[in-house]
């Protein structure tokens, strides 16, 4: 039996929704992406818990690139000058050494070839008067330099006790040279121990009466630009006759730097 139309109607199946549009999404450039970055002078927010530690941000410190500075040009003339002056002084040495082993400059000598013994005379046992006159003569031994004498100082001793002293004007000696100094000793009331006084009274009865000379000599030797000076020391022991014709008997001198 056939059904009703109505019904046929209520049993028809719907027809399926449309499906939904499909959309196509673009590629993405790397270009495009942006990241967002919190600002550097933001500070992180604060948090309200009680328990929470408030930290602040220190910048680290910029570091500097140090100067470069310059030297001052003075300080560089300074220098200039300083190995100037050395290289000058180390050749200056190495010439005046290389002069000194090729010429081997010998040092003056000094000697006594006379003397006079003219007084010896007592105030009292200590006290002590005489005239004592000696020729010097100074000698250059060498063949190629100049000698001068800047300053002489001649001392009398009697047992190593001074009883006068002479200085000599400054002379200058030419090469193998020879120059002869007359020097004149006077002793007035010269102090001498008790003991001396009576060693010398017994060498004027015995006519031998001896007597020390030291000498103390500045020198200066000159070789072309190359001046040198230094000291040379003369000891000489003499022994002379009584007065008031006393005369040199004996002598031994020795000149030494």
């Amino acid at each position: 039996m056939a059904l009703p139309s109505s019904s046929t109607n209520m049993l028809a199946i719907p027809p399926p929704p449309p499906p939904p549009p499909i959309t196509q999404t673009k590629p993405i450039s790397l270009d495009q992406i942006v990241i967002s970055k919190q600002p550097k002078n933001q500070l992180p927010l604060e948090s309200n818990s009680p328990n929470s530690v408030t930290t602040k941000l220190r910048r680290p410190p910029a570091l500097r690139q140090p100067r470069i500075q310059r030297t001052n040009p003075i300080i560089w003339f300074a220098a200039f000058l300083c190995f100037i002056f050395s290289l000058l002084l180390i050749v200056f040495g190495i010439a005046t050494l290389i002069i000194f082993v090729g010429i081997k400059p010998r040092k003056p000598m000094f000697d006594i070839p006379n003397a006079n013994l003219t007084l010896v005379y007592f105030d009292s046992p200590e006290y002590f008067n005489g005239d004592f006159t000696l020729l010097a003569n100074f000698t250059n031994p060498n063949k190629k330099i100049d000698v001068r004498f800047e300053s002489l100082d001649v001392e009398l001793f009697f047992s190593d006790r001074i009883i006068s002293a002479q200085s000599i004007q400054p002379f200058t000696q030419r090469r193998r040279e020879t120059k002869l100094q007359s020097v004149h000793f006077i002793s007035s009331l010269v102090f001498l121990p008790q003991d001396l006084g009576v060693k010398l009274q017994m060498q004027v009865q015995s006519n031998r009466i001896k007597y020390n000379v030291r000498g103390t000599f500045k020198v200066k030797i000159s070789f072309g630009l190359i001046h040198l000076s230094y000291l040379i020391h003369s000891r000489c022991q003499i022994e002379m006759t009584s007065p008031p014709t006393g005369f040199l008997v004996a002598r031994n001198c020795i000149t030494k730097k």
